[in-house]
């Protein structure tokens, strides 16, 4: 054992009180009137919230966080020299299991201290032992709040394998949370894939060569990916689809598909009946030209004018829509055809990485009627791949702006995408996919969602609904911690669950300058323009091209 070592063990040996009363995991701490005004600076001299108290138990020292100090002290006690009067969770203990000197930190309490027993500030190297952690795969993310020497140390596998969610208001640092978090996976686990859901545009620069940036110029995800649900949020966006109309496209599209692969001659032996050709959800490729022939052909049929108009109307729908320049993502090759889907998966999911394992998905500056549906799409299929390839490549889907897509009120957003969503939380780690939920607004998450993450990072936050709510997903002794949340500075959080030891309070590292989150214009690059009358030109520029040069968003691609 080092000097300094030995210094925190006699730290530890001077009790700054002693057991006054125990409740289940919870101890009364009696506190000497001469520790209340120290003449230290040093900070761990104190007794206040968050910080630690270990209590002697022979071979053990029981571990504990103060979650309240308070001047009520009964009179007895008072008179024998206490001041004040601490409450703490007791969270562990720190064995000597084979007195060799090395210490273990475990969780949970094998015995409870008595009335009398000595309390004392928790040293370094105390810290040290209850901050290990863990595993082949450690990432350093901050510093504890207890004291800034110590590393503050997230378990990889643990936090990933069983889902994580970073939480926390506007302003709080939580972007470059996410993003430091991001980048310190990517070191450590270099088989692993990452696909991030980027609502603002805020991470486009903060990954540098490791990141593959997808927007809507360069996207490319043909329509015939879309399950007939989503294909039919496009069409109609977001109004319910006229009867008629729906059950025109339910019984042609799958036809459409055959035509396709008849006309291509790639028919293909499969186990399942021919005649049963392909259902209405299959992704494999097909023509609109093919499609809208099926629908003229079966118009020319009808006798019936009212009839006929449900087809006119439905082809004018389709048409429109794949004429939109800001769909050109899905409708830019409609009839060239082409089984593009190997080549698909490949890019977004980083089969073979070439350098850049992630793929930031930006979101801002598609259509806004589209968004749910493209976010639908991407959660589907990164789960489909996934299941089908039996978890051959892991991948972590981390979604920003997720009380968007799984709202507390089921009646709000795309149900295809909380579906889709859901079953990432529920069934992904079984397949190898792995969720990071980071939102601004916990109240509003469904909290089946929110429950199946088994770490917690909560940053500041002052509504009192996302308070309940994080109480409410947090079972741990130390949940007295939550209290601290509308008071956590910048960059400050409190951790919980499977990836840390034990609750933690600490604070992210800082990023470097170029590297933190930033919103940027919706075309996915920064407006480089001075404030001048050249600025107006550009933005109308761009903005008519936006909505009118559908061929420079093809080339753009």
């Amino acid at each position: 054992m080092n000097s300094e070592q030995c210094r925190d063990e006699e730290k530890v040996q001077e009790p700054v009180g002693r057991v006054l009363s125990i409740h289940g995991s919870e101890a009364r701490i009696g506190l000497f009137a001469g520790i209340l005004h120290p003449t230290s600076n040093e900070d761990n001299t104190t007794a206040t919230v968050g910080k630690f108290l270990g209590i002697r138990r022979g071979q053990l020292l029981l571990v504990g966080i103060i979650n309240e100090v308070s001047m009520e002290v009964p009179l007895p006690a008072r008179e024998d020299g206490y001041g004040a009067a601490a409450s703490v969770d007791l969270i562990g203990e720190i064995t000597n299991e084979d007195y060799s000197g090395d210490t273990h930190f475990h969780r949970g309490v094998t015995q409870y201290p008595e009335i009398g027993d000595p309390a004392a500030h928790i040293g370094t190297h105390e810290l040290r032992t209850i901050y290990e952690v863990e595993g082949s795969v450690a990432i350093e993310v901050g510093h504890l709040k207890q004291d800034a020497t110590i590393a503050a140390r997230i378990n990889v596998n643990e936090m990933m394998n069983k889902h994580f969610a970073i939480v926390g208001s506007t302003g709080v640092g939580k972007s470059s949370g996410v993003a430091l978090i991001l980048q310190r996976i990517l070191l450590a686990r270099s088989d692993l894939r990452i696909f991030l859901l980027d609502g603002h545009n805020e991470y486009g620069h903060s990954f540098g060569d490791s990141a593959l940036v997808v927007n809507l110029a360069n996207l490319k995800l043909p329509f015939w990916l879309f399950t007939f649900e989503e294909l039919l949020e496009v069409i109609y966006a977001g109004r319910p689809g006229n009867d008629e109309e729906v059950e025109i496209l339910a019984e042609l599209i799958p036809l459409a598909k055959s035509l396709y692969f008849q006309s291509t001659k790639q028919l293909i032996a499969r186990r399942t009946d021919p005649k049963r050709g392909y259902t209405i959800d299959t992704p494999v490729p097909y023509r609109l030209q093919d499609l809208f022939a099926l629908i003229d052909e079966r118009m020319g049929k009808l006798e019936n004018r009212s009839s006929r108009m449900n087809y006119r109307r439905l082809m004018t729908r389709i048409e429109t829509v794949s004429n939109d320049p800001r769909y050109a993502f899905m409708f830019a090759n409609a009839n060239v055809g082409g089984d593009t889907m190997a080549d698909i998966l490949r890019h977004l999911f980083r089969w073979q990485p070439d350098g850049k394992p992630m793929t930031i998905m930006q979101l801002a500056g598609f259509p806004s009627e589209v968004v749910d549906v493209v976010v639908s799409v991407l959660c589907r299929m990164a789960f489909d791949f996934g299941l089908w390839s039996d978890g051959a490549s892991e991948l972590l889907f981390v979604c920003e702006e997720a009380h968007r897509y799984v709202s507390a009120d089921r009646s709000m957003g795309f149900q295809p995408a909380r579906r889709a969503l859901s079953r990432i939380a529920k069934e992904g780690r079984s397949h190898g996919i792995y969720l990071g939920l980071i939102t601004q607004r916990p109240a509003e998450i469904d909290a089946t969602i929110i429950s199946q993450c088994s770490t917690l990072f909560a940053m500041r936050m002052g509504n009192e609904r996302d308070q309940q709510l994080i109480e409410a997903a947090v079972s741990d002794t130390a949940a007295n911690l939550l209290r601290l949340l509308p008071s956590l500075g910048t960059r400050e959080v409190v951790a919980f669950g499977a990836g840390v030891a034990l609750p933690t309070q600490f604070t992210f590292s800082r990023l470097a300058e170029h590297l933190i989150p930033s919103n940027e214009a919706t075309s996915g690059e920064r407006l480089q323009a001075r404030l001048d009358d050249r600025l107006i030109d550009l933005v109308i520029e761009r903005w008519r091209g936006a909505m009118t040069n559908k061929q420079s968003l093809k080339e753009a691609g």
